[in-house]
C-alpha cells in the first residue's frame, strides 16, 4: 500500500466529548452544554464523535443533534465486569449497547473490562490496579469472544480498549488478550496516550499489531508531567488533573510516524482525538483546532 490521497480520505477523523466534559470527573467542563460541545467539534473541522455523559439516550434525539452539527457517531465506550458479575448479565448489557449503536449508525464499541479498576477513583494509586488470575483470564477471554459474536450479529466491531488502572494495561496484558481472543470477534481500540503511559512505545506497538487495530484514539502526553508521575502513589485521575494528557502535536508522541504507518497499511477506520484536560486551564476549542491543524500538517485530510 502507498500513502496516497485515496487512502488518506478513507481515514475518518473525530474528536471525543471528553475534551470538553470528563466522564470520570464530570465536574470538569460541567458548564458546557452538549450543543456547544457539538458546535465546537464541527467548527474545528471534525467529522464524528463518541458518546459522552451528556448525550441523549434515545436514538432519535441523538441522531437529530448529530445531524444538526454535521457529525456522525463513531463509537462508544462500554465498561464490562465479566470477572465480577454473571456472564449472562454482562452479555445482556453488551447487546443492549450494540443494539443502540447499530440504530445510531455507529460502527464500533470500545469495551474495557473494569472489574477492580482503579482508573476512576482519585484516592487509589495506579499501583493498586487489578491483576487477573489464570481463571479470571480464562473467564474474560471466553466472555469477550461471546460478546464479539453478539457484536458481529449487529454489524458492530468489538474493539478492546486497554486502559491505565484496569486489568489490561501493560504490554504483557495486551499481548495476552490479543493472543487468546478470536480475531474474528475481538480486536483493538489502540490508545496512544495509554500506551505511552504504560511504558509502551506507541509507534512500535501499532506497527506490530496492525492486523488487530480497528479503532484509534490519538492522545498525546506532556513529558514534563509524565516524568513527575509516581506509580507507587499517584492515582490516574490525579495525573489527569495535573495535565499529563494533551492533544496530538502538543506532547512527546511521534504521531507523524504513526500516521505514516496507518496510511501505508490501509487503515480505513476512525481516528478519535482525545485529551482529558481541565477545560478551565486548556480551552477545548483552541486545542481541538490546533490538533486538527497539526494532523492536517502531517498529511491526514
Amino acid at each position: 500500500m502507498n500513502g496516497n490521497s485515496e487512502n488518506i480520505h478513507n481515514i475518518r477523523f473525530g474528536i471525543a466529548p471528553i475534551n470538553w466534559n470528563n466522564d470520570d470527573l464530570p465536574e470538569l467542563g460541567s458548564g458546557y452544554s452538549l450543543e456547544r460541545i457539538l458546535s465546537e467539534m464541527n467548527q474545528a473541522g471534525y467529522e464524528g464523535t463518541e458518546l459522552g455523559n451528556k448525550f441523549p439516550n434515545e436514538v432519535s434525539a441523538l441522531s437529530e443533534l448529530l445531524n444538526t452539527f454535521n457529525l456522525k457517531l463513531a463509537s462508544s465506550w462500554h465498561s464490562t465486569y465479566f470477572v465480577l458479575n454473571e456472564q449472562e448479565y454482562e452479555l445482556k448489557n453488551v447487546e443492549e449497547k450494540v443494539s443502540f449503536l447499530k440504530e445510531a449508525n455507529a460502527e464500533v464499541i470500545n469495551i474495557a473490562e473494569c472489574s477492580g479498576s482503579v482508573h476512576s477513583d482519585i484516592n487509589k494509586s495506579l499501583a493498586a490496579k487489578p491483576i487477573l488470575s489464570d481463571p479470571d483470564w480464562e473467564l474474560l477471554i471466553g466472555s469477550l469472544n461471546i460478546a464479539g459474536e453478539i457484536c458481529n450479529d449487529y454489524g458492530i466491531r468489538l474493539a478492546y480498549h486497554h486502559h491505565m488502572g484496569t486489568c489490561i494495561q501493560t504490554n504483557e496484558e495486551i499481548k495476552r488478550l490479543l493472543k487468546f481472543t478470536d480475531p474474528n470477534y475481538v480486536n483493538l481500540c489502540v490508545d496512544t496516550g495509554h500506551l505511552y503511559y504504560a511504558g509502551i512505545d506507541p509507534v512500535e506497538f501499532i506497527e506490530n499489531n496492525l492486523e488487530r487495530i480497528v479503532h484509534v484514539h490519538f492522545k498525546d502526553v506532556r513529558k514534563e508531567e509524565f516524568n513527575k508521575y509516581d506509580s507507587s502513589s499517584d492515582s490516574f485521575l490525579k495525573t489527569i488533573l495535573s495535565g499529563i494528557f494533551t492533544v496530538p502535536g502538543d506532547g512527546c508522541i511521534d504521531f507523524s510516524s504513526i500516521v505514516k504507518i496507518l496510511q501505508q497499511n490501509h487503515y480505513n477506520g476512525w481516528i478519535i482525538v482525545e485529551a482529558e484536560q481541565d477545560p478551565d486551564k486548556a480551552d477545548p476549542l483552541h486545542y481541538a483546532i490546533s490538533s486538527r491543524n497539526y494532523l492536517n500538517s502531517i498529511s491526514i485530510n
